[in-house]
Order: C-alpha cells, then structure tokens, then sequence
C-alpha cells in the first residue's frame, strides 16, 4: 500500500477516535495532557486515560509484529539518530506540549476541528518552526 494511503488512513482512524472521545465523554484528545494527568494525583477519572494510552502503545506494538518494515526507517533518513536520542527527544516534546498547554493531537486534531483561534495559532506555530528544523537538519547539517 503506497504511503499517501496509509497516511490518509492512519488520519482518517485518528480523526474518529478524536470525535468518539469528544463525543462520549466530552474530552479533547489531547495526549500530552491525558498522559500527565495520569500522573497527577488529584485527578480521578483515570481509567478512560490509562486505556487511552494503552490504546495508543498496543497500536505501535502491533504494527511492529505485523509490519516491522515501517519502524525500519534509518536508511531513508539522512540524518538518522539513535533510538535512545529519539526517545529521549520525544520526552522533551512531551514536557515541553504540557509546558507550553497542548500538542499537535489536542490543538492540531481537535482544536482547529472546533475553530479555536488558539490552536490555529499553536498548529501554525508548530508547523513552521517543525519545517524550519527539519530544512535545517537536512539543509545545513547533513
């Protein structure tokens, strides 16, 4: 299946677990603050949020046993990092999504669905400094 496809499905599914999540609880699927607020020992209604989450990573495990080709990505990539600096650099993203109050899921997804100028503002912001880095790593550093 060609990657247009599978984008376009990967979307598609994440769109409709968004609107399931709003409409049926009436929460925004943002992951940053639903995986923070797993942390937080004020909050009480944890257990849409743990099976949230669990959701999420079962999804990445099964497409690992199933298709462990699309997790093989290093020899496209040029600039191409360790797996620990990866991780590492998606828990700075996570912290720096709580400090900054939402991600591309709950301002990307979610909020420009809802037409909040916030979040048309924050997507805008994350998308062009996202393309300024990557034009950089590519560009400059490679």
């Amino acid at each position: 299946m060609n990657q247009f496809i599978m984008a376009a499905l990967g979307g598609g599914i994440i769109g409709l677990a968004a609107s399931i999540l709003l409409l049926s609880l009436g929460r925004v699927a943002g992951i940053s603050g639903i995986t923070f607020s797993l942390f937080n020992p004020e909050k009480k209604d944890k257990d849409w949020r743990l099976a949230f989450v669990v959701g999420l990573l079962s999804g990445g495990g099964v497409l690992a046993v199933v298709m462990p080709s699309v997790f093989n990505v290093a020899s496209e990539i040029p600039f191409a990092r360790p797996t620990w600096m990866m991780g590492l650099a998606g828990l700075l993203v996570g912290f720096g999504t709580q400090m900054g109050s939402g991600c591309t899921s709950g301002h990307g997804v979610c909020g420009i669905t809802r037409l909040s100028m916030r979040s048309l503002v924050a997507t805008g912001t994350f998308m062009t400094v996202g393309m300024a880095i990557a034009t950089l790593l590519v560009g400059v550093l490679s």
